[in-house]
């Protein structure tokens, strides 16, 4: 049997029983806290153990240990996604409400949460106080700083399935998959030009309002978006940092230099229905067929010849200028522009186009194919004198039919 306790203490009514009892807790309570560190009123003393993130109350913690966890019981019933809080779920589904009471007041952009307004404003304020170390650009968020300098680490952990392209964000590789399947709910009422995207589309119906807002102002050409003058500037720094390692060709873009590749593989995987031409990219494909449609609606206002294209008929128009205002620094002969890039390649000694059959190397592709006609023993072109068949090319038969 235990021990009798050796404290007696004097028999008290009910009520009395009960305040005592509350006032050894205080006192208890007060010991306790007496142990613990003086915690200041906003002070974060709840530290996540996988991030390290801080946190003012238990509670609040335990709700961002949740993410950690992958946990994410709360869906969306219209397109599947899901998330960890209730709240997360809650504030989502307003973006498929189309519902934005949010608007800037300086330029009218609508938003579905007050903070992604908040952040928008510092845009207008021109303040961007996060600077890139290695370039120097600068950024209005943190965020934004640091989803560009993962760019320089040329680190991309997402990757496509099907076609292997990486990405830096998994937001988009998802927008990048759309592609594959193909689904463009997103069509453009004029012209009927579907699109995987809103902003696509957006982007596209600028070109119908005919509205250029950016403009250069180093040559006045116009854009309808800030990227493309962005991009054409770079045409005026004279900057060429990207070069072909097969011709030695610089360019000022990445995608130039990326197309200009295709002629070199010889891969050309766009054909002309009509007469079996092959291209190595879909815009030139699309050019060459306004020549089977008969269509030419430029014109020389000098000569009358008709072209198919603008930019032929700008080229066209120097014929009857008479201007070269470009010279080449080897040989001091006139060129227009185009001319001179072309015949420069001729100093350059490469030669990039051989023969399979005799290892003869061109500098044109052009000029591979008709070379090919010779071991190929088609002679299309007969002597009306003799009867004999000519191994001329196209050019020679020509001024001889003059």
């Amino acid at each position: 049997l235990s021990q009798p306790c050796p404290v007696r203490l004097r028999e008290q009514p009910i009520a009395e029983g009960a305040r005592l009892i509350r006032r050894v807790l205080r006192i208890h309570q007060r010991s306790q806290e007496a142990d613990k560190p003086h915690r200041r009123k906003g002070e974060k003393t709840y530290s996540c153990d996988e991030c390290g993130r801080s946190f003012t109350q238990a509670g609040s913690l335990k709700t961002h240990q949740v993410i950690h966890s992958g946990v994410k019981p709360y869906s969306c019933d219209l397109c599947g996604k899901s998330f960890t809080q209730a709240g997360s779920l809650k504030t989502h589904q307003v973006i498929h409400s189309g519902v934005k009471p949010y608007s800037c007041d300086l330029c009218g952009k609508s938003f579905v949460q007050a903070a992604h307004l908040k952040k928008h404003r510092i845009i207008h304020s021109g303040f961007k106080p996060y600077n890139c170390d290695l370039c120097g650009k600068s950024f209005t968020l943190a965020q934004n700083l640091k989803t560009h300098q993962d760019i320089h680490s040329g680190f991309k952990p997402y990757s496509c399935d099907l076609c292997g392209k990486s990405f830096l964000q998994a937001g988009n590789l998802k927008i990048h998959r759309i592609i594959h399947s193909g689904f463009k709910p997103y069509s453009c009422e004029l012209c009927g030009k579907s699109f995987t995207r809103a902003r696509g589309l957006k982007i596209h119906q600028l070109i119908h309002s005919g509205v250029k807002a950016f403009s250069c102002e180093f040559c006045g050409k116009s854009f309808t978006q800030a990227v493309d003058l962005k991009n054409h500037r770079i045409i005026h720094s004279g900057v060429k940092s990207y070069s072909c390692e097969l011709c030695g060709k610089s360019f000022t873009q990445a995608g130039s230099i990326k197309r200009h590749q295709l002629i070199h593989s010889g891969v050309k995987p766009y054909s002309c229905d009509l007469c079996g031409k092959s291209f190595t990219q879909a815009g030139s494909l699309k050019s060459h067929q306004l020549i089977h449609s008969g269509v030419k609606p430029y014109s020389c206002d000098l000569c009358g010849k008709w072209f198919t294209r603008e930019r032929n008929l700008k080229t066209h128009l120097l014929i009857h200028s008479g201007v070269k205002s470009y010279s080449c620094d080897l040989c001091g002969k006139s060129f227009t522009q185009a001319g001179l890039k072309k015949h420069q390649v001729i100093h350059s000694g490469v030669k990039p186009y051989s023969c399979d059959m005799c290892g003869k190397s061109f500098t044109w592709a052009r000029d591979l194919e008709k070379h090919q006609l010779i071991h190929s023993g088609f002679k299309p072109y007969s002597c009306d004198i003799d009867f004999l068949s000519c191994n001329f090319n196209l050019i020679v038969w020509n001024k001889s039919d003059q």
